[in-house]
């Protein structure tokens, strides 16, 4: 029954995302949206195929998991239902205007993911069993700072403590290597870490125009980032009572 509920709200997902864009819902794509306005901290659009790639890898988890019903745990169906639903939700909103809302919502799916991830780490620690949460964790936490800062921009909110957009853009990237380089060193999730340098080479390719000093501190932050990810993390040794 779990497994059922989990495919049906996956389904769901597929099912929204899919008829905002053929519709498209409300009159306007996804990605028509989000070109509206020149956010320093929103990839070239080509990025955004990791959508196809996380929602391949998520039906080929599920698959896996229907061979090994005994990995599917009441938290693990729960929160992949949950966030499943609020990605559905949060398309909802942003097709529809409802910008601020959709950033609350976008931490909700994040927090639900971050539960997620660690369920799955609790049944079966495989970073290969963790690998489609990592690349859905590691866009989402992307997104999520993409999200706010869409927001801001249309608010105008032109500044903020006194430091202008391409200030925030520059710590916000910075504040993402150190989120993306968690991953590495306290998971030992090499994927999520690449979902990150996948996002900052688009930012570097697509505000290049805007703003040369984000694009490149984008472009030298994946650099570095991909070079982190490789060095070889020593894993903490439980010690036998």
């Amino acid at each position: 029954m779990r497994l059922l509920w989990m495919y049906l709200c996956f389904i769901v997902m597929i099912g929204v995302n899919a008829l905002a864009n053929i519709l498209p819902l409300n009159g306007v794509t996804t990605g028509e949206i989000s070109n509206r306005l020149d956010v320093l901290f929103t990839p070239a659009g080509y990025v955004f195929i990791i959508w196809g790639v996380i929602y391949v890898s998520l039906f080929i988890w599920l698959i896996a998991l229907t061979f090994h019903r005994e990995k599917v745990t009441g938290a693990l169906a729960f929160f992949f239902c949950i966030t499943s639903l609020l990605n559905g939700l949060w398309i909802i909103c942003w097709h529809y205007g409802y910008f601020l809302t959709s950033v609350g919502v976008m931490l909700l799916l994040l927090i639900g993911l971050i539960t997620l991830y660690k369920a799955q780490q609790i049944i079966t620690p495989s970073l290969l069993w963790r690998a489609p949460l990592s690349l859905y964790l590691g866009w989402i936490s992307v997104a999520t700072i993409a999200n706010i800062c869409y927001y801001t921009t249309w608010k105008e909110f032109t500044s903020f403590l006194g430091l202008k957009e391409v200030a925030w853009s520059i710590i916000l990237l910075i504040v993402a290597t150190l989120i993306a380089y968690l991953f590495r060193i306290r998971e030992n999730d090499w994927i999520a870490p690449l979902v990150f340098v996948w996002a900052f080479v688009g930012i570097y390719i697509r505000v290049g125009d805007m703003s040369a000093l984000v694009a490149y501190t984008a472009l030298i932050l994946a650099v570095l980032l991909f070079l982190a990810n490789f060095i070889p993390v020593r894993q903490k040794r439980s010690r036998v009572q």
